[in-house]
């Protein structure tokens, strides 16, 4: 099987455990998520599934957890807050999105969708607790996240010492930060924020990034989108981005669903644009 279709097998996986978790949960916590204790309900390998655990047991965002045996499996529930981390991400003037973490799960699978389009290193821009740069590093990728408030870097840097996972956190304005210093050969940068909340930010590090000389490859752009558009809505077009795609003459090479923290109770989950320049 190649890992093209091991993927999507993978998050088909994701997204039917949600499904099912759902039918059970009885809610009661601002944030939960579900992960297998064992390997085999999806397909992944034994180790990187052991770090996924460790992350949510060294971040201070989830408070408790439980065990449930959904499809079969037994599982682990992990429940928690982020709003003292939300309050603090919304302070700052250029950032303009808020932290709202994706499923840890969901972070995994992106960075293994990231890993097979050929990519070498994965830069979060706006990276919260880190999740996506720890994923893209168990998943074997060189992985930076570049975050400008102080709490949720202090919050990196203690899941990468306790995990011994080194995601490179960087405390930085994404809309100021030398992309250049980072001498990145064939990147993927994430870029946080649903459409609208994060346009400001793409509008600013986009053009920075395409400055970046000696890429062997154009980077690739990910965007979180949206399946259901608000009336008022600016874009509704391309899962909300339709007009900065189009401004900065970007394709869709692929797009993947997955869980996050605020469609959990939504029977549809959230798009994640991944774009390459049109030569």
């Amino acid at each position: 099987m190649s890992r093209y279709s091991m993927n999507e097998t993978l998050v088909e996986a994701i997204i039917r455990l949600k499904t099912e978790f759902m039918k059970r949960n009885e809610g009661g916590s601002h944030i939960q998520e579900i992960m297998p204790t064992l390997p085999e309900l999806l397909s992944i390998d034994e180790h990187e599934l052991e770090m996924l655990h460790k992350f949510a047991e060294s971040n201070s965002i989830y408070s408790n957890s439980y065990e449930m045996n959904v499809l079969d499996t037994v599982c682990k529930v992990y429940q928690g807050d982020v709003n003292n981390y939300w309050l603090d991400s919304i302070k700052h003037d250029t950032s303009y999105a808020p932290f709202y973490p994706i499923w840890i799960l969901s972070a995994y699978a992106l960075a293994l969708e990231s890993k097979n389009l050929g990519v070498k290193q994965i830069i979060d821009i706006g990276s919260g607790d880190g999740r996506i740069a720890y994923c893209a590093k168990v998943a074997g990728l060189e992985s930076y996240g570049i975050e400008i408030d102080e709490n949720l870097v202090s919050l990196e840097n203690k899941i990468s010492s306790n995990t011994g996972v080194d995601f490179q956190p960087i405390m930085a304005d994404a809309t100021q930060f030398d992309y250049a210093s980072l001498e990145l050969s064939q990147p993927i940068f994430f870029i946080s924020g649903l459409p609208e909340v994060g346009e400001m930010l793409a509008n600013n590090v986009i053009p920075r990034i395409r400055a970046i000389p000696n890429l062997k490859k154009e980077p690739i752009f990910v965007f979180t989108g949206s399946h259901v558009m608000r009336k008022d809505s600016r874009d509704k077009s391309m899962w909300g981005w339709g007009k900065l795609l189009e401004r900065y003459n970007l394709e869709v090479i692929k797009t993947v669903t997955l869980p996050t923290y605020w469609t959990l109770d939504q029977p549809i989950d959230t798009p994640f644009i991944f774009t390459r320049s049109v030569i």
